[in-house]
């Protein structure tokens, strides 16, 4: 079942996705409100804000084959959601300059 390994997803959450959701929890950005590990259809979002329809995605090294996202992205795209895909290595070198592109990237949604 997806909520449970969402849930497992979320106690076990990397040091990049605790990073991430510390900027994010509680309306921070903008006061726009993200949950994280969201079961969306068959797939398990890392971070989204259901209202504007974004999905923040954190990359690290089992996302370096080709394609390997891309059915998953396509599926996503086709419900109406854009996808922010950020490297961890970002996240860890330019937490600011990433909240900054997740922050440009809600601006340009309804």
């Amino acid at each position: 079942m997806k909520t449970n390994m969402a849930r497992r997803l979320r106690d076990n959450q990397t040091e990049a996705e605790r990073i991430i959701w510390n900027q994010l929890r509680a309306k921070r950005l903008d006061g726009l409100k993200f949950r994280r590990q969201q079961p969306i259809g068959k797939y398990i979002t890392d971070f989204v804000c259901l209202d504007k329809k974004l999905i923040v995605e954190l990359d690290g090294g089992q996302h370096n084959e080709p394609g390997a996202d891309v059915d998953r992205d396509d599926w996503l795209k086709d419900k109406g959601f854009k996808i922010v895909r950020v490297w961890n290595n970002e996240v860890f070198q330019n937490i600011d300059g990433v909240m900054e592109t997740i922050r440009e990237a809600s601006a340009t949604l309804p």
